[in-house]
């Protein structure tokens, strides 16, 4: 099993990258939100892969996080959702955006993705949203950059030195930091994912505290 890809971008398209591994050229499939993120080609980069095997055919897919990586083996695991479907939807909503559109049912936003039905969207989220928790508490746990960029002398032009390491993603850590909260107050993970989502949506980047309090509200029995 292939499970990370670094090396130097040889090419970049909308939905691949060719990378260079010590004279290897391996194409891995992105999302187009991923690809943007890419540095140009020439330059090193690291991906955590997933490789798709079957009797004709082998193709590696690519995420910037575990994270991404987690949501999309999630997504396959639902009947009609290929690889390449999954990656559409990651690319259109972003984790963040599936992990509140699949707590809140919002079948509507997975349509937005190419080739994502109404029929399909709706079998996702009923299947997945008792899923999605789990993947939602790992938050920022799995959001760790791929790891040391190779060394740029494996081509002979010279290259820029490497990024930074990704800083981690504040927003997923204060969300998987609220779910733990509620669950150690006896919420049901789905009830708690529900709301700490929408408690995202209504206040972007919020802090553990502030969504903790904001989810508790909206748990809060009616009169």
């Amino acid at each position: 099993m292939i499970g990370r890809i670094a090396g130097i971008i040889l090419h970049r398209a909308q939905d691949h990258v060719l990378i260079d591994v010590r004279g290897v050229g391996y194409i891995v499939h992105v999302s187009e939100r991923t690809a943007a993120s890419l540095p140009p080609a020439g330059q090193a980069t690291a991906l955590y892969t997933e490789l798709l095997v079957r009797e004709d055919l082998l193709q590696l897919f690519g995420f910037p996080t575990l994270l991404e990586k987690e949501w999309h083996r999630l997504l396959t695991s639902v009947q009609g959702v290929g690889a390449k479907v999954a990656l559409a939807i990651l690319g259109t909503l972003g984790p963040e955006g599936l992990a509140r559109a699949l707590a809140l049912g919002d079948w509507s936003a997975l349509r937005k993705a190419p080739g994502v039905g109404p029929k399909l969207a709706q079998r996702v989220t009923m299947e997945l949203k008792d899923k999605a928790p789990a993947v939602m508490a790992l938050g920022g746990a799995l959001t760790v950059d791929p790891g040391p960029l190779p060394d740029a002398e494996v081509i002979e032009a010279p290259i820029p030195a490497p990024r930074a390491a990704r800083a981690p993603d504040n927003s997923a850590q204060a969300t998987a930091d609220a779910l733990s909260a509620l669950g150690n107050l006896g919420y049901n993970p789905s009830e708690a994912a529900r709301a700490v989502a929408e408690a995202a949506g209504a206040e972007p980047g919020a802090a553990t505290p502030a969504l903790i309090r904001a989810a508790l509200r909206l748990l809060a029995p009616r009169e």
